[in-house]
């Protein structure tokens, strides 16, 4: 089944990030410098000596944050079908919910989350991400034990998320739009771009 799951995560991976890119212009039709605010930045900024440069700086910096989304994405979804163990942090004995989003951070991009998942929410370095905002591969917390931050799980778009539910049950996607989730949704968090992220393999604590 592992092959399926990854073509799976392939396909959804691709609809997500050609859903959510913005509309351009063609490239021949593409704008001078000085209207283009990205453009501009960067040369004032001298990180781009040039157009050309600077729309090449300006796409790989996009280029990293969708490789990072995508990796968390297709990672995640590798691990759809791993039974829930409360305390869990493997495939062999199970995932809890911070221990399946931990495992997913680590593997994909190197990054060590603290174990529980309201510490994961109260990270810092985190962004704070508004419902409207989402995109793939941010953090989603909602509040199932009446404790703010109690369960966590990644989104994937189109208004889905992936999670180790409860006991019983294995890892699943499932939409944020159904009742019962929407009603407990606390916030959601991003890992900051490339240029700011931590160094892969840091161990990060909350405070």
């Amino acid at each position: 089944m592992q092959p399926f799951k990854r073509l799976l995560g392939c396909a959804l991976a691709l609809v997500l990030s050609l859903g959510s890119l913005p509309a351009s212009a063609a490239p021949e039709e593409a704008p001078a410098s000085s209207s283009n605010p990205v453009l501009r930045l960067l040369q004032s900024s001298g990180l781009a000596g040039s157009v050309e440069s600077a729309a090449s700086s300006s796409q790989n910096l996009f280029n990293q944050v969708q490789e990072q989304a995508s990796s968390l994405v297709l990672t995640a979804m590798d691990f759809i079908g791993v039974r829930y163990r409360w305390g869990g942090t493997t495939v062999e004995n199970g995932f809890d919910c911070s221990g399946f989003t931990r495992h997913i951070f680590e593997n994909s991009i190197g990054l060590i989350l603290p174990r529980r998942a309201a510490e994961q929410a109260n990270l810092p370095g985190l962004l704070r991400i508004q419902e409207n905002d989402l995109k793939p591969g941010d953090l989603v917390f909602f509040n199932t034990l009446r404790q703010t931050f109690s369960h966590v799980g990644i989104y994937l778009g189109d208004g889905k998320f992936v999670h180790a539910p409860r006991t019983g049950l294995a890892v699943k996607v499932e939409d944020m739009r159904d009742a019962y989730w929407s009603s407990r949704f606390n916030g959601a968090r991003r890992v900051p771009t490339p240029d700011t992220a931590v160094r892969p393999g840091t161990q990060v604590q909350a405070q």
